[in-house]
């Protein structure tokens, strides 16, 4: 039985704002990346967002991000791999504290925007981020984009990886996302959401925009709370695949 999981991007509000149902979403995901309060998230919001997924039984994850809230974290920076190694070290010390003060803990990390995708091609970069993760607590799992120099870091320091493909996002031949300022980065038609998915997870091949067929690893799949229509894609996605046989559940559940 092929055996994913499915995890969401959330509590990526902000004092009185607000974005994506996380509540709804977590009834369909098994692994919850909460941001940290770089891109998206204050004290609050990781409080309730992290609270909601312990009693779904929802994995916790912390989504660190570049230090760019107008730009919510998606906009490249000019950082040393020093700096990234603190903010990453600062920014999971933050929900895993949350998660044990509300009775769980924290189980892995996903970078969140740019940082991923720089550190996805720069070693040196992801090697900062694999280094943070380890030394703040080497049982948890990294997350990375499948075949990316993140997954190769984790390797190269002690860390499980988790190979992460993406739901509702196209690829590139090279295996990378499709850049979000071109046309059809995001991927809005459910049904083709379910296509891609069903290749990813069971024949670990995505199709890049230019048609040619890309392998994958997928040991975890995304969905970002903040895509319009997010809960109709999670429910669907997830029926897709135990319709197709596949075990949904958390890394190391």
């Amino acid at each position: 039985m092929r055996r994913i999981d499915f995890n969401c991007d959330m509590g990526e509000g902000f004092g009185a704002w607000r974005m994506g149902d996380d509540i709804a979403l977590l009834d369909h995901v098994t692994s919850a990346n909460v941001a940290c309060g770089f891109h998206a998230g204050d004290p609050a919001t990781i409080r309730r967002t992290v609270k909601a997924a312990v009693e779904k039984g929802v994995a916790i994850g912390a989504h660190p991000s570049l230090p760019d809230l107008q730009g919510f974290g998606r906009r490249p920076m000019h950082v040393s791999p020093e700096e990234i190694y603190d903010i990453i070290v600062y920014q999971v010390g933050a929900v895993d504290a949350f998660a044990r003060a509300c009775g769980g803990r924290l189980r892995h990390v996903k970078a969140h925007g740019a940082l991923y995708n720089m550190a996805a091609k720069d070693r040196a970069l992801a090697d900062a981020v694999a280094t943070a993760v380890r030394d703040v607590d080497r049982s948890l799992v990294l997350f990375g984009l499948s075949g990316s120099e993140l997954i190769a870091a984790a390797q190269g320091v002690g860390v499980t990886p988790a190979a992460e493909v993406f739901a509702d996002r196209s690829y590139q031949d090279d295996g990378s996302l499709t850049p979000r300022g071109r046309p059809g980065a995001m991927i809005e038609d459910v049904e083709t959401s379910i296509d891609q998915v069903k290749r990813m997870v069971l024949d670990g091949i995505v199709r890049a925009q230019s048609g040619r067929e890309v392998p994958v690893q997928a040991d975890t799949l995304c969905i970002h709370g903040d895509q319009p229509g997010a809960l109709e894609f999670a429910q669907r996605i997830r029926a897709a695949l135990e319709q197709e046989g596949a075990e949904v559940r958390a890394i190391g559940a």
